[in-house]
């Protein structure tokens, strides 16, 4: 029997309905139209490009293995996107875009293992059990690239530094380049942007991508499994090694140790480190004074909240990227309103083009006032050490004066240490900073009381009443 478009399509949405829940199925699968068969190449009309995005960063997994079961190995995919903004247009504008636009970056790289590695088994931490021939996933994500980050006043720097790094990888004053700043502001966006476009340029590079979790977690199996010199050696032969969030190696002395010996192999091996991070290098806690001196070698990069400019040029961008048409005063909104990141920035956007699409409903200022106020409502806001102290004190029928007192009464003291775990926990301060605010006390204290609050909460029923109280009161 020959095969076409529609039965193709319909042997893959089988798959796919057994695979996914209904509702997924009905809202992201049925909408979808099979235009043409040509060789192993099937091509599907979707409504829009926030469609298309949609399926190839949440389902494209799922597409391959049924594609590749319909059509073989070499199966592929392309869209045919509906870039029109007026539904009762009777002759939309398409465009046609290929599955992952882009140089195949998630596929393996190969890594030269030394000779004596060769004979035994190296353990790859990506991959469970070990391998002797080992191939590295970049775990890249191809949508973070510089052609998609929106330079401003707010990140130049970093950008800038990120573009070197990714044009010249090891062989700039940048090693490592730090990049930090507060949440939804472009950390990881750029680590990403520089490791794309060193696969672009450098294919034979091996990158890697890995967030400091993952990274712990595999050295704690190492460590467990007794593979932890090969669990070493596979990180040595990576030559740019991209690390998200080191800011939680804090406290980890294992790990750091860990990653100093790794770091100093790259670095002296004219190999790149990129690191990103929340904090500078000086408000990091409880991270080894060797290792901190190695991040402050390179470069380190702040990202600032973007100013308004910057924030209007983000969302042009972005729907541009989407074939979005918007009027400018509904843009402008939204750049006055959401003024604290740029994920912020993306989600309303992301909201209103959601909002239209399925309720068939234009963008007008009215709907875009009923989404921006949802998200400022949402948005937790960060409270101020001196409020939670003032909120803690009042729960205890205490004064701050008293709260932040010499004295080792036991309520007044745990009331004081529930006031440090809630600084710690809602807010970007550092541990040294917390201290010195209630009662000038020392980070080492205050690492304490968080330790005790968790503790207590745990084995204590009335201790924990007090955190959910204090809980609910500073983030009502």
């Amino acid at each position: 029997m020959t095969k076409t478009a529609s039965s193709v399509w319909g042997e893959c949405l089988s798959f796919i309905e057994d695979n996914i829940k209904q509702q997924a199925y009905k809202t992201w699968f049925e909408p979808i139209k099979p235009i043409k068969l040509s060789g192993e190449a099937l091509t599907i009309q979707v409504p829009s490009k926030f469609f298309y995005e949609w399926l190839e960063e949440h389902y494209i997994k799922l597409l391959r293995v049924a594609l590749v079961k319909q059509l073989g190995a070499d199966a592929k995919l392309i869209y045919d996107v509906r870039m029109e903004n007026n539904y009762s247009s009777s002759n939309p504008h398409t465009v046609k875009i290929p599955s992952s636009n882009r140089n195949p970056i998630h596929s393996s790289q190969g890594v030269n293992a030394p000779l004596d590695l060769n004979k035994r088994e190296l353990k790859n931490p990506f991959i469970i059990p070990g391998i002797q021939k080992v191939k590295v996933e970049s775990q890249l994500n191809p949508n973070y690239n510089f052609a998609s980050f929106v330079e401003g006043d707010s990140n130049r720097l970093g950008r800038s530094a990120g573009l070197a790094v990714a044009n010249k990888p090891g062989g700039t004053s940048f090693n490592p380049l730090l990049i930090y700043g507060g949440v939804g502001l472009g950390k990881t966006h750029i680590a990403h942007a520089i490791g794309v476009e060193i696969k672009d340029k450098y294919p034979d590079k091996t990158v890697l991508y890995i967030s400091s979790e993952k990274f712990t977690q595999q050295y704690i199996d190492s460590v467990k499994g007794n593979t932890r010199n090969d669990f070493i050696h596979f990180y040595q032969m990576i030559d740019v090694l991209i690390i998200d969030d080191v800011q939680f190696l804090s406290g980890k002395t294992g790990t750091q140790d860990v990653f100093f010996h790794i770091f100093n192999h790259l670095h002296q091996n004219g190999k790149q480190v990129i690191l990103t991070s929340d904090k500078a290098p000086v408000d990091m806690q409880d991270i080894e004074q060797r290792l901190l001196s190695r991040f402050k070698w390179g470069l380190s990069a702040e990202l600032q909240a973007p100013d308004y400019e910057t924030r209007v040029s983000i969302l042009q961008n972005k729907l541009y990227r989407d074939g979005v048409e918007m009027p400018d005063e509904i843009v402008e909104y939204i750049a006055k309103h959401i003024k604290s990141n740029v994920r912020e920035l993306e989600g309303v956007l992301i909201s209103m083009i959601a909002q239209a699409s399925f309720n068939r409903k234009e963008f007008t200022l009215s709907l875009t006032r009923q989404i921006v106020d949802k998200f400022v409502k949402n948005t937790k806001r960060e409270v101020s050490i001196d409020y939670i102290q003032k909120i803690v004190s009042n729960y205890f029928e205490l004064d701050v004066a008293t709260l932040q007192s010499k004295t080792r009464k036991r309520h007044i003291v745990q009331a004081r240490q529930l006031a440090m775990y809630f600084a710690k926990r809602m807010t970007k301060a550092s541990l040294a900073s917390i201290g010195s605010q209630i009662g000038k006390r020392d980070h080492a204290t205050v690492l304490h009381a968080c330790k005790t609050v968790d503790n207590l909460t745990e084995t204590d029923k009335q201790f924990r009443k007090y955190v959910d109280d204090i809980t609910k009161k500073l983030t009502f």
